[in-house]
């Protein structure tokens, strides 16, 4: 079963179903059980047209729970306009239904947990540690605003700045989680940066770009991570990093700072250092001064601490992270790192065994523990 073929039909399908009149919680019920079945009968009987059979079985569903659904009887008359088997359209909707689902009717964070379900393909387990709550915190979010907007008609979209924390959410995902969109949120956003002259649009771009830049040399060949003082530059895309320091003056330039053009000047800096060593530390503390002004992140904050333990000695790192929760996701792993560079590798191997405990993937977890078992055989050979 191809799921990434699956993952890739099912904004355009729901688009469809949604511009054929279906409410957009129940388009996207009736989807989900054509993606069952799709499951089911595709690795014996694999459709010509997959796009089509999506199209064919998911209004099927959808006619189906609204025949038995007595207060929608009015969508009787919609089986007549059941689309016949075949080419479906190749129209590419998955932007507009970005937009669509940031509804005036939903707060901005339940905006965009549903988009990221619905639209972006996460699973709630990924969306819940992206917003660092419980699962179960955030199934109850996605279900309140599946209710909210259960019978709505969408056409009021929502705000950009929506649109963009989903998409920043989607490439996070795709750039470091279980699953590869990545690069389906750069094509989205060069969309919305073609039609729409934001600095915080062009900011978003550029911090992908620079990020994406480095993916390569960010694991080695059997899969393990690099961490980027240990990446070999020599492997990471300077024409794409040219492009997005290129964006990234343009949307400067008009001296309207957002947290993406920031977050973007600190990726920035690290891909204009030849070296690990050469990094402009002090001026990234500048620049996470500022996203702690724009933001007042405690992931941000966690983050200033490596910066100030870089640029100032990593007692000052470590005097930072002070400061924040413990409970913070990567705060074990900061404070292990902080206490390396600091020469007490007891500690420090501790708590990277610690951190490889709370780690949230296999390839995190490898890794953190390796540095364990590392620091462990120096203090032995040592």
């Amino acid at each position: 079963m191809n799921e990434a073929l699956l993952r890739s039909l099912t904004p355009s399908v729901l688009g469809i179903l949604v511009r054929r009149g279906a409410d957009f919680a129940a388009a996207e019920d009736a989807l989900q059980e054509a993606l069952v079945e799709a499951v089911r009968v595709w690795p014996t009987d694999m459709p010509r047209d997959p796009k089509g059979w999506l199209v064919t079985v998911a209004w099927r569903r959808f006619l189906d729970a609204a025949r038995s659904d007595t207060a929608r009887r009015r969508r009787e008359d919609l089986v007549d306009e059941e689309p016949a088997p075949g080419p479906a359209p190749g129209v590419d909707d998955t932007l507009q239904l970005y937009f669509l689902c940031a509804h005036p009717a939903l707060t901005p964070s339940s905006a965009v947990a549903l988009t990221l379900r619905a639209v972006g393909g996460l699973t709630t387990r990924q969306i819940a540690r992206a917003y660092l709550v419980p699962e179960a915190t955030m199934a109850q979010r996605i279900s309140r605003a599946k209710r909210t907007v259960s019978g709505v008609r969408f056409d009021q979209p929502g705000d950009v700045a929506t649109v963009l924390r989903v998409l920043y959410l989607v490439f996070n995902e795709g750039y470091s989680g279980d699953v590869d969109l990545a690069a389906e949120a750069i094509r989205l956003t060069r969309q919305l940066a073609a039609a729409i002259d934001h600095p915080e649009v062009a900011g978003l771009l550029a911090l992908m770009l620079l990020h994406h830049a480095r993916r390569s040399a960010r694991t080695g060949p059997d899969g393990s991570l690099v961490p980027l003082a240990e990446q070999d530059r020599g492997r990471w895309d300077t024409a794409m990093i040219a492009e997005g320091v290129a964006i990234l003056r343009a949307a400067l330039a008009r001296d309207r700072l957002g947290e993406f053009q920031a977050q973007a000047a600190i990726a920035a800096l690290h891909a204009d250092a030849p070296t690990a060593g050469e990094t402009d530390w002090v001026q990234i503390v500048e620049w996470y001064d500022e996203l702690v002004r724009l933001t007042d992140s405690p992931v941000v904050r966690l983050n200033r601490a490596v910066a100030v333990g870089e640029a100032d000695g990593p007692r000052a790192g470590l005097a930072a992270l002070a400061a924040l929760d413990d409970a913070l996701p990567r705060h074990t792993a900061v404070a292990a790192y902080l206490h390396e560079r600091d020469g007490d590798l007891e500690t420090a191997a501790r708590l990277y065994a610690e951190a490889a405990r709370k780690a949230s993937n296999l390839a995190e977890r490898d890794h953190l523990t390796r540095r364990a078992a590392r620091l462990t055989q120096l203090r032995r050979t040592g």
